[in-house]
């Protein structure tokens, strides 16, 4: 049977499309591209996100920059790079928080697995249970005996209602059977302000942000939640050794494209980022920030989404936390 004028010409049409999408990833990149940050700058996030733009635009041979777009824990950001057009110029710089932000938030304008397509993690932070040294606590259970015999007593701090941070506490009380308060504050700065003058007991925090107040001996830290301890402070247990199973908690930093985005062009972003987090200085920056490069495959890293996602949304809805936009 023949096929129909209107057919042929339909499936030139779509042959025509496939080709011109497919001479467009092999051409790119052609202009600059614009990686948005969810966050303000000078975070966490920005750490590790200007130094691989700047590697990436060595290897691409366009500007790959940062734009900061900060607000609404990191759903602002995240809500404008779902709507950008996926031609391979936009790309999303994501964390942990938006995993978390699934199921906070009553409602998100976007969808993290249905908007974005993963490419990989670009780093791993540990977080550690940090106090203030005013107080005599040397060890978890130290802490822990106190929490439970004067419930409501202690307070800790996080950069914001919903990040890692304050699940991390909320985690941690649930498994501890401790009652502490909770003081949000607006970003990382702030908090730690604070902290550093004694107005916090503690913080679940990312090493990065406390070693260097950790090695100063302003701040103590207690455990590590990773499941061996790290090297730059082997006398810290994990959490497990501390007596609280089930606290491997680090904060994630990843890249994502926009939906749509051609494959071809994913394949080579993923390529090329986990070739700058092999390279030397860029392993030396990492550590200096007691972080883990990333760079597992865009499936395997989308199976990691997939799952934090859910465990997650078990500690929201366990702790009882919902948030509105």
């Amino acid at each position: 049977m023949k096929l129909t004028s209107k057919l042929a010409a339909l499936l030139s049409m779509l042959a025509l499309l496939a080709a011109a999408t497919l001479a467009q990833a092999q051409a790119w990149p052609t202009k600059p591209i614009r990686v948005i940050n969810p966050f303000p700058a000078g975070g966490g996030t920005d750490t590790f996100a200007r130094p691989l733009a700047a590697k990436l635009t060595q290897a691409l041979g366009q500007t790959v920059y940062i734009e900061n777009q900060g607000g609404a824990g990191g759903t602002v950001g995240a809500t404008n790079a779902s709507r950008a057009a996926p031609d391979g110029y936009t790309f999303f710089m994501g964390a942990i928080h938006h995993t978390i932000g699934e199921s906070i938030y009553a409602k998100l304008p976007y969808n993290l697995e249905r908007d974005f397509l993963p490419i990989t993690v670009v780093a791993y932070v540990p977080q550690v249970m940090v106090v203030h040294p005013k107080h005599p606590f040397k060890t978890i259970k130290e802490l822990v005996d106190y929490a439970r015999a004067n419930p409501g007593t202690l307070n800790f701090g996080s950069p914001g209602s919903g990040t890692a941070h304050h699940l991390a506490m909320e985690l941690f009380m649930k498994i501890t059977g401790t009652k502490m308060a909770h003081i949000p504050y607006r970003g990382a700065g702030p908090m730690m302000q604070d902290f550093l003058a004694g107005q916090i007991d503690l913080v679940f925090d990312g090493m990065g942000t406390s070693s260097t107040q950790m090695k100063a001996g302003k701040l103590r830290g207690l455990a590590i939640a990773t499941p061996a301890r790290v090297s730059v402070f082997p006398e810290i247990p994990t959490m497990d050794e501390a007596g609280v199973p089930g606290m491997v908690i680090s904060t994630w930093y990843a890249l994502w494209a926009v939906k749509g985005t051609p494959k071809e062009i994913v394949d080579r972003m993923y390529q090329e980022t986990a070739k700058a987090l092999n390279l030397p200085d860029m392993k030396n920056i990492w550590a200096s920030q007691v972080a883990q490069a990333g760079g597992m495959p865009p499936e395997q890293f989308g199976a990691f989404v997939h799952s934090e996602i859910a465990r997650w949304a078990k500690v929201v809805k366990d702790a009882g936390v919902k948030l509105e936009l």
